[in-house]
């Protein structure tokens, strides 16, 4: 049963970020393919790094909530698996519905290593707080830097487009969780 409402609660928390990047590429187009790897790291970064801040902050200076982060998240953060997908393309415009179907692709790749390591954690992360999420996913940001520092090289660890779908799942987990109030 929590299976089934884990796997609908994603789609629904994952439909409502593809809902803001499929508008953005009709407002913006694919300008973020201009991006380099660092680069969408640290915009990752900063916007962690908001969201710990307003989790600890008593005072509110920008009325933005935290959700609003975690879905540019989750975006950014399938922006970087599609810009490594597409590393020798260099086109900077794509056509709308080729960045959508290449956005549902990827997350559909993220569901279903969520839906395989959640059963195996059993659901233990509807246990932990926002906050915990928050902080993994600053934790795994800074991996990234230093995997990104050694040139993409690792001796044990997992790479770069690991990292980036944990921190979709992560931030998944967060907008579930902030819904569920």
């Amino acid at each position: 049963m929590a299976t089934t409402t884990t796997s609908t609660q994603f789609d629904e928390q994952i439909g409502r970020c593809r809902d803001i990047f499929e508008k953005k590429t009709r407002d913006y187009g694919t300008s973020w393919r201009v991006l380099r790897p660092k680069s969408l790291t640290d915009q990752l970064f900063i916007k962690a790094q908001r969201i710990q801040t307003i989790e600890e902050a008593d005072v509110q200076m920008v009325e933005d909530n935290i959700e609003s982060e975690f879905i540019g998240l989750v975006n950014y953060a399938i922006i970087g698996l599609i810009q490594m997908e597409l590393k020798e393309d260099k086109r900077i415009e794509l056509f709308e519905d080729e960045a959508v179907a290449l956005f549902e692709k990827h997350a559909q790749e993220i569901k279903d290593l969520m839906m395989a390591k959640n059963h195996d954690y059993g659901e233990a992360w509807r246990d932990m707080r926002v906050s915990s999420f928050t902080d993994l996913i600053l934790m795994k940001l800074l991996r990234i830097k230093q995997i990104e520092d050694n040139q993409g090289k690792t001796l044990i660890s997992e790479g770069i487009d690991a990292g980036y779908r944990d921190i979709v799942n992560y931030s998944i987990f967060a907008l579930i969780k902030l819904s569920e109030g």
